[in-house]
């Protein structure tokens, strides 16, 4: 049984809460999987389970947020895309995650298949982001997409994502948008310069909505300039590039504590993208000063 106050609780109480994002395995075996989020338990408040990120082929994410759920007794958040389902499996899939027990969703449009690892694969995309919002929040109110009337509703908490760095009309009003319909929670791209985080929290503060600020922890310099070069919405600064090219390893690790002793007082909480070093967060979570988390500690 999961702890008995849940993230969206948490979330709506302005505590501040800590989730980390894990990626499913390529293969049928979770052990691997078990024991990297054994490390996390009593740390966090919630995994992310991702959907194929990248659009390259791994298990379904509603299976092992499941599957971690049961075993671990720590809560998930699943992803779900709108590329690799129609609006029956959106539906389908919403509901089975429901029954299973898996109550909060980040809810994607989904990257290309064309960069993935199946090319020739075809993406669905019956609706974007915006639209799986409004089936989520439907099923909530306990009716399908099409306005037939459910045997029973769910309570899913509705997640979307934000791009801090781009503060266009455009941007601003597309998450208005989300929000109208539903979501109930913001995780941002990985932010590196609080300014830029500031700028975005005055732009929709008007909308009085829960947010966690992405921190995806630099292993080096390389990895740095690789992703302000291919990885669209991030924009890592040149003072972050120039500290961590002069200094040795471990300057990552102390930009992300850094980082988050600057902003955990304004914001809801931060998601750690490890990238698959757990390790990562717990010497993160470790150094931050006076984190809050709000998680029964216990042996397992």
């Amino acid at each position: 049984m999961l702890n008995s106050k849940n993230l969206c609780q948490k979330l709506n109480n302005r505590e501040f809460v800590v989730t980390v994002e894990m990626s499913t395995p390529k293969g049928a075996d979770i052990s691997n999987s078990i024991e990297e989020a054994r490390k996390l338990y009593g740390i966090v408040d919630a995994l992310n389970i991702t959907d194929c990120p990248m659009a390259n082929m791994r298990m379904s994410p509603i299976a092992l947020a499941h599957l971690l759920q049961n075993h671990l007794n720590i809560e998930t958040i699943f992803h779900l895309t709108c590329r690799d389902r129609n609006l029956i499996g959106l539906q389908a899939e919403l509901l089975g995650a429901y029954a299973l027990g898996v109550r909060n969703i980040l809810a994607l449009t989904g990257d290309d298949p064309k960069r993935g690892d199946v090319p020739q694969a075809t993406g669905v995309y019956d609706v974007d982001s915006i639209g799986l919002i409004k089936i989520a929040k439907s099923l909530n109110n306990g009716f399908d997409y099409s306005g037939n009337k459910l045997e029973s509703s769910t309570s899913f908490c509705i997640g979307t994502t934000a791009n801090p760095n781009d503060l266009s009309k455009e941007s601003i009003e597309k998450l208005k948008i989300k929000i109208e319909n539903g979501a109930s929670f913001i995780q941002t791209q990985p932010v590196y310069d609080e300014k830029i985080l500031y700028r975005f929290l005055d732009a929709i503060s008007k909308f009085g909505i829960p947010v966690l600020v992405g921190v995806l922890p630099l292993k080096s310099y390389k990895m740095a300039v690789n992703l302000n070069a291919k990885v669209p919405g991030i924009e890592i600064p040149d003072y972050i590039l120039e500290r961590l090219k002069n200094n040795g390893k471990g300057e990552g690790l102390k930009i992300a504590v850094e980082f988050i002793n600057k902003i955990k007082n304004v914001v809801n909480g931060v998601h750690i993208m490890p990238l698959g070093r757990t390790d990562i967060v717990v010497d993160i979570i470790n150094n931050v000063k006076n984190i809050k988390t709000d998680i029964k500690k216990e042996v397992l």
